[in-house]
This record gives structure tokens, C-alpha cells and sequence, in this order.
């Protein structure tokens, strides 16, 4: 580092108005941001990493113009999948099966296989029938839409795909389809069934557990998400190290190596970046400096 660039660095330090990036991202006041820059130990520019939320009312999806500049200061997208790809999502459909000829009506009871059948009857408005070999977690995912106050719906990779278009920038997935599939097999089919059931059967406290996660999402407190995620009677405590801590470890090897050819902007749910495992702590313990942003 050259006397000058040295000296202005300790400078903005001393004044506590230091600001990271090329184009002046500020340092946000606290962890309270979805938005980090990801610096140091090698690395020729710096890489952002930022927090996603699989389904959100359209108007609640506001990009702030920190988070544009993040994406024009990068060359390349990286998501959980390359959601770009249409041979991704094509090829998944068939991924969402369960193995060995498993079916919905094998997991339940005569009983408790009719309260789901009729869920989904009177409030999906869909025969349980037409998915009788999906994974049931994979069922589980089609209610969330029931729980949002809103028609128009998307998801924040959605419109991060959006942005990486408008910008040219190259998506890329840090999983493919396949992976993605594979984790829902390696977790028990008798375990989703009854996942599934439990939501069903408290379908309110389950709306109120998805207002709180989408609250916690808006107003960029990671701390309220982590114990959403991980300590809440819908999170996936039992299934944290499948979920979460093993695909999170494989992402930073990962990135160890994509950050330092490219600067990169990477999305993925916000659940990944909390805890003691979660990809902060861990870039963290990596050596880089990892800085939260100002997202407004």
C-alpha cells in the first residue's frame, strides 16, 4: 500500500466516517442491513453478500441504490441455484418426487391423511391427489403464498435476476437443482409428512410465525431472523446442520476460491448469514473483513 493511500486510510478510520467500496457504500451503524461487503485477506476488490427472503408482497421488494451499486461494482451474480437457467427449473420437476415409489397416502394415517387431503382442498383450492409422490416439504412451500396478505407475489432472487439483466451481469449458482433435491431426501419423508401436518393443523400460529419472519426480513434484523429460524417451534432446529451449517461451509469453499478472479454479488436467504455458522461468522473466521452496509 502506497504512504498516501495508507494515510488517508487511518485517516477516515480516526474520523469514524469510514465508507467501503469504490463508490462510497457506507458503513452501516450496527448489524441491523441484509447488505455486507466482504474485504481483505487478498481479495483485489471487494464482494457483497446479501440476504434474500424466498416470498414477499411485490411492493414490499424495494432495492435501496447501495445494493444497485453493490451489483455494478461486481461482474457476476451468484444465488443459491442459477435460477437463470431454464434447464434448471425444468429439470427440478422431476427432482420433486420422492424416491423409491414413496407416496403422501404411505406417511399418514387414514385419519390424518384426510385432514391434509382436505386442506388442500378448501384452502389450496388443489386435489392432495395430483401430488401424491412430491415431497412433502416441497407441499409445505405451496402454503406460504396462503399466508401473505397480498396477490401479487414475488421473491427477492426474482427481482435480483431482474436487476442482473438490466446491469448484464452473469448469474451463476452456488447448488445445482439436484443438490437442492437431495437435501429434502436426506431429511425423512416421515419427518416432512408430519411438518406439513403440524402447519395444517395451526395454520394461525403458523401465519403469525410468517408475519414475524417477514417483519424481522423488512426491517433487516438478522438477530430477530436467527431466532425465528433456528429457535422458533416452525424452525428447523432438528435439521440445522442439513439445512443450513453443512450447505453454508461448502458456499464460503466455494467462494474462497470465486472471489478472488471476480468481485461478485451473492444472494442467498437470509437465514444463511446469521449464527456462529452462518456465512458471516464464517467468512469471518476466514480472515475477511466483513462490514455491514447501509441499506436504505
Amino acid at each position: 500500500m502506497k504512504l498516501i493511500q495508507l494515510l488517508f486510510f487511518l485517516l477516515i478510520m480516526i474520523s469514524g466516517k469510514a465508507q467501503s467500496g469504490p463508490d462510497n457504500l457506507k458503513t452501516n451503524g450496527d448489524d441491523h442491513t441484509l447488505l455486507w461487503e466482504i474485504s481483505g485477506n487478498g481479495l483485489a476488490a471487494p464482494s457483497y453478500l446479501f440476504g434474500t427472503f424466498h416470498l414477499l408482497c411485490k411492493e414490499d421488494i424495494q432495492f435501496s441504490n447501495a445494493l444497485k451499486q453493490a451489483v455494478k461494482n461486481t461482474r457476476e451474480i451468484y444465488l443459491e441455484m442459477d435460477m437463470d437457467d431454464p434447464a434448471t427449473l425444468f429439470g427440478g420437476l422431476k427432482l420433486m418426487n420422492m424416491q423409491k415409489g414413496k407416496k403422501l397416502k404411505d406417511l399418514y394415517t387414514e385419519e390424518t391423511y384426510k385432514r391434509v387431503a382436505t386442506y388442500f382442498k378448501d384452502s389450496v383450492k388443489m386435489s392432495i391427489g395430483l401430488f401424491q409422490s412430491m415431497k412433502p416439504y416441497f407441499l409445505l412451500a405451496m402454503l406460504y403464498p396462503k399466508m401473505m396478505p397480498c396477490k401479487t407475489i414475488s421473491g427477492v432472487e426474482e427481482e435480483i435476476m431482474n436487476l442482473a439483466r438490466e446491469n448484464k451481469k452473469e448469474i451463476q449458482g452456488l447448488e445445482t437443482m439436484e443438490f437442492q433435491a437431495s437435501i429434502f431426501d436426506s431429511i425423512p419423508y416421515e419427518e416432512q409428512a408430519s411438518e406439513l401436518l403440524k402447519v395444517i393443523d395451526s395454520i394461525e400460529k403458523s401465519r403469525v410465525y410468517f408475519d414475524s419472519m417477514i417483519v424481522a426480513y423488512k426491517n433487516q434484523r438478522l438477530d430477530e431472523i436467527e431466532i425465528l429460524v433456528t429457535g422458533n417451534e416452525f424452525g428447523i432446529a432438528e435439521n440445522q446442520d442439513i439445512l443450513l451449517d453443512k450447505r453454508n461451509k461448502n458456499w464460503v469453499d466455494q467462494l474462497k476460491v470465486i472471489m478472488k478472479k471476480d468481485p461478485v454479488f451473492v444472494a442467498v436467504g437470509a437465514g444463511h448469514l446469521v449464527g456462529k455458522n452462518g456465512l458471516i461468522s464464517l467468512l469471518k473466521a476466514e480472515g475477511y473483513l466483513v462490514k455491514p452496509l447501509e441499506n436504505k
